[in-house]
Parts: structure tokens; C-alpha cells; sequence
């Protein structure tokens, strides 16, 4: 199945649970689909035999606003307690490209936008290289409160935030994800493998090719490593452009 079919379908159904949810939080507990009857409680597989009506209402997948909403109140983790802003994300909703960075700064934290200190800095002249802009493409991080001190989010911390990152990406279904560093690429992949080993070589996530590469912030402690992140930002573009 073609990549951009498959994020289609994904969509879908992730539209689809939410509409259930909403459905249960109504008090309504089934919903006839035409071939029986499903349960909103006990979301189950149904076997339909689908035909394509060109007069029947589109099937929109649940928006960025819905999740954002929901994820304001928010107590996963403990780091609920300490935010001053939430930093959901910014960009386009329908971009190609969505870049995955690992979680908000103190700057950020201020600001409740993702990427806005020196590293966003950086991260927006490679934007630029690339002959893009933030509007362009979508950005947000794995964590969307602040880690104490700029400390790496701990397990419990992105297993709490993991459910929101999916449906973002579900929602925005992009044609490619540029991970940012070391956190963000292991969380996505489920990999214990160091980012020097994974930067540079097509990697999927659910469908979607995904492209590893440094974290701005590495490269502002690690200069010489700005030629590699090119290398690897020149295999996204040439996709960007072939298509």
C-alpha cells in the first residue's frame, strides 16, 4: 500500500476512536454502521465490504485542536505540576515534513512554542538551507512540558506523552519525519541504538519514512557535526522535491 494511502487510512482511524470517545463521554454506547451495531464502550474490528460513494460526507480525521484541548488537562506525569505553558507544537496541520524534537527548554517553557532559543535558532537557518520555513513544516517534541533543569525526559515521561505524539502525527499525516536527536529518534523507533548510528539512513515510523539526525543543540556544543546534519537534510529535500 502506497505510504500516503497508508497515512490516509490511519487518520481514519484515528478519527474514528475519537468519534467513539466523544460518543461514550455523551452517554451514547452504540452506533448502527449499517452491518450491525458497534459498541463506543468496547471499540471492536468490523469486517465491512466498503463501496465509495461520491455523495457521501467526508471522513475527517480528529484535528490538532482536539488533541491540544484534551492534552491541557493533562496529569500524566508529574511534569504537569511544574510547566508554566504547555508546548504543543507550531506549523503547518497538512505539512510533508514534521520535525520531532525531544522536549521544550526553559525558553520554550516561557514562550509555549517548541524551538524558540538558540537551538530553534540554528534549526530555523537549516529550515531556511533546506528553502523552507516554519510554516511550512510542522514542529513539535516528544515531551510537551519541561523537564527540572533541562534534564532527559525519563521513560515514565514519554510513555505518558507518547499517546498525544501519535495522534499528532496521525492528524497532520505527513509524508516524512526529520528526528531531532538522540531522544526523540529512540522514542520514535523503539530503539536503544545511538544516534551516531541511526543519523543518516531511512528509518519508518508507522508507515512514514523517518530521517535521524542531530539535535540543534548537539551541534551547538559539536560545530564539525553541521556538515553531517546537511548530508542528512539533503536526503529529505531530494525526497521533498522528487516527490
Amino acid at each position: 500500500m502506497p505510504d500516503r494511502l497508508y497515512q490516509e487510512c490511519r487518520s481514519i482511524i484515528s478519527g474514528s476512536r475519537a468519534i467513539l470517545e466523544d460518543l461514550r463521554s455523551a452517554g451514547i454506547d452504540t452506533v448502527s454502521t449499517g452491518v450491525g451495531m458497534v459498541s463506543s464502550a468496547e471499540p471492536r474490528a468490523v469486517d465491512l465490504d466498503v463501496t465509495v460513494n461520491a455523495a457521501a460526507a467526508p471522513i475527517k480525521s480528529e484535528s490538532l485542536e482536539h488533541i491540544q484541548q484534551e492534552l491541557n488537562s493533562c496529569q500524566g506525569c508529574n511534569l504537569c505540576q511544574h510547566r508554566q505553558k504547555l508546548v504543543f507544537g507550531v506549523g503547518n496541520p497538512q505539512a510533508r515534513l514534521v520535525l520531532v524534537g525531544e522536549a521544550p527548554g526553559a525558553q520554550e517553557d516561557r514562550a509555549g512554542e517548541p524551538f524558540v532559543g538558540e537551538a530553534g535558532q540554528l534549526l530555523d537557518r537549516i529550515l531556511f538551507a533546506m528553502k523552507l520555513r516554519r510554516e511550512d513544516v510542522y514542529v513539535c517534541n516528544v515531551l510537551k512540558c519541561r523537564p527540572p533543569g533541562n534534564r532527559d525526559p525519563e521513560r515514565a515521561e514519554i510513555d505518558a506523552c507518547e499517546t498525544f505524539l501519535q495522534r499528532q502525527l496521525a492528524a497532520i499525516a505527513p509524508e516524512m519525519i526529520l528526528s531531532l536527536g538522540r531522544i526523540a529518534t529512540q522514542a520514535l523507533l523503539k530503539t536503544d541504538e545511538a544516534i551516531s548510528k541511526l543519523r543518516g539512513r531511512w528509518q519508518r515510523y508507522e508507515g512514514i519514512p523517518l530521517m535521524p539526525t542531530f539535535h540543534p543543540a548537539y551541534l551547538l556544543r559539536k560545530p564539525a557535526s553541521k556538515h553531517m546534519v546537511w548530508e542528512d537534510v539533503k536526503q529529505v529535500m531530494h525526497r521533498l522535491q522528487s516527490g
